[in-house]
């Protein structure tokens, strides 16, 4: 499985907000002040127009962990999708398993959810899925393996200290453990501050 490397909070510093990446850890450090990662200055360098595309893409790249071949595919299909682009891609990125199973509160991480289900410990419709990438649909039911550690898995990550709020467009259930999304998700409710119009006309070049 390919996944991003690479020093968490230097991450989150780099694109001037806190992505989660340690789950509630480092709530209360300034991301977004003057001085960048690394040794090679102590300011942010002034962006030009197309840095500033740069980064806006990189950061949601990066909220959703996702590589960029990945990321680009995403990209074609919101693009082949009706209605706002920018708002297709969103959509579906919060669409996918990794990121349902984080926003349901089992994992503080996206990284820990991703390593969840590549374990086999989470199972949609009744059916174990181990592909992190799996577009979860409206209606389908999110649960856990029966497997002792799967149900401690679970447990242990729902008593983690969270930073994201769940949206209404899923619902927890506590017997058994898991959820159910009851909705597609929305835009209103995604919890970082994107501009995904730059994303659209970055990646439309």
């Amino acid at each position: 499985m390919a996944r991003m490397r690479g020093r968490k909070v230097a991450t989150s510093r780099r694109e001037g907000v806190n992505l989660h990446l340690k789950g509630g850890r480092y709530e209360n450090m300034d991301f977004g002040g003057e001085k960048p990662p690394g040794v090679h200055g102590d300011r942010r360098p002034r962006q030009t127009d197309y840095g500033v595309h740069l980064r806006e893409k990189q950061k949601c790249k990066r909220w959703y962990g996702v590589l960029e071949r990945q990321f680009r595919r995403y990209f074609d299909q919101a693009l082949a999708m009706p209605g706002n682009t920018g708002q297709n891609l969103l959509i579906v990125l919060e669409s996918r398993l990794d990121n349902v199973v984080y926003r349901l509160g089992f994992s503080p991480t996206r990284a820990m959810a991703r390593q969840m289900i590549v374990h086999c410990h989470v199972m949609v419709d009744g059916k174990r899925v181990s592909v992190p990438s799996w577009p979860v649909k409206a209606g389908a039911t999110i649960t856990f393996s029966p497997r002792e550690s799967s149900q401690k898995l679970a447990k242990t990550g729902l008593d983690a200290p969270k930073t994201d709020f769940m949206p209404s467009w899923l619902q927890r259930n506590d017997s058994p453990l898991g959820g159910v999304v009851v909705a597609r998700p929305t835009r209103e409710e995604v919890p970082i501050a994107i501009k995904e119009q730059l994303i659209v006309e970055f990646c439309s070049k």
